[in-house]
């Protein structure tokens, strides 16, 4: 079962340039979770801040009780091992086979012999579809290949919350849409805690229980899936939509007075009506797998949602 992680009041800066500030919100227990932005809004960095590689200014990451920004660090080696993460490459080590690169937690961390690490190595090989996979090096595989081994890898531990850094990068749709499918599965079959920071619009709207968006320095928003997905919020319909017009510029800033222009425009050539955007079918659990409990709660707050967008339309 994954663990809720409660942040509050969190800002980061390096020297005199802020990052972010005063950001607060819960990871739900078990939930798939997704941090959207604009590049260099810091979403990186928030990852980096929640696992305690980086300590923030002021504010609170507390996790299974705990304030990370408080303990010492044999205090934090503790804490981080209920982590999993999966960086934008796999961050494999290239000289390492697949099977001794899933390993190697296992073997630094763990007293496990090497009968027991075998069956958890392969187990996990299974999980993310690598069963035969084991002797070749990174080299020699693709990218999606290397994301799964990277992904299996920071399973091995069985951690309860699993940290993403942009999954997507660097591959093409469809690997794209196995690894978010794979995802999916994952969260059903394990119970973790997931978050996963992304500029893919689809995975976003079809893979996370909850979207934060952040923006200016600032979490804009952060909540419910069909929250976000039907938010009036101009940049939010921005990022969602990637359009041009919007708050969010080239380099980030944009005049008050050009936004506003844009808005208008756009309001005028669009056939929507306030609060009609779609809402995107989610992503589900494959044949087989169970789907977790709070699924039934998600697909009434949607059918809810649907009913009251339709009353609001008639």
């Amino acid at each position: 079962m994954g663990v809720e992680i409660c942040v509050e009041g969190l800002t980061k800066s390096f020297g005199h340039q802020v990052i972010w500030q005063d950001v607060s919100l819960t990871l739900p227990a078990g939930e798939v979770s997704v941090m959207l932005g604009p590049s260099g809004t810091g979403k990186s960095v928030f990852l980096k801040t929640l696992v305690g590689l980086l300590k923030p200014d002021r504010g609170s990451v507390k996790i299974a009780g705990r304030d990370i920004t408080r303990l010492r660090e044999h205090e934090l080696y503790e804490v981080r091992k209920l982590f999993g993460v999966l960086f934008q490459d796999g961050a494999l080590f290239g000289s390492m086979n697949l099977y001794d690169n899933i390993a190697f937690p296992l073997r630094e961390h763990t007293r496990k012999s090497e009968s027991e690490i075998r069956r958890i190595v392969l187990e996990k090989m299974d999980m993310v579809g690598l069963i035969g996979s084991e002797p070749k090096l990174p080299g020699e595989i693709s990218g999606g290949m290397r994301k799964r081994a990277g992904l299996a890898r920071a399973l091995v531990l069985d951690p309860e919350i699993i940290l993403f850094d942009e999954p997507d990068s660097g591959l093409d749709p469809v690997r794209v849409a196995y690894l978010n499918q794979l995802i999916v599965d994952l969260n059903a079959q394990i119970d973790a805690t997931f978050l996963i920071v992304t500029h893919d619009i689809a995975s976003a709207r079809q893979v996370p229980d909850n979207i934060g968006l952040l923006f200016r320095r600032e979490l804009v928003m952060f909540g419910p899936r069909e929250e976000l997905l039907t938010s009036e919020e101009p940049v939010v319909r921005q990022f969602l939509n990637g359009r041009m017009q919007g708050p969010i510029g080239m380099a980030e800033e944009k005049d008050a007075a050009q936004v506003e222009q844009e808005l208008a425009q756009l309001g005028n050539g669009s056939t929507q009506t306030p609060g009609s955007q779609a809402l995107t079918p989610r992503l589900l659990p494959g044949p087989g797998i169970l789907r977790p409990p709070r699924w039934n709660a998600i697909a009434e707050r949607e059918a809810e949602l649907r009913r009251r967008k339709a009353v609001a339309d008639v």
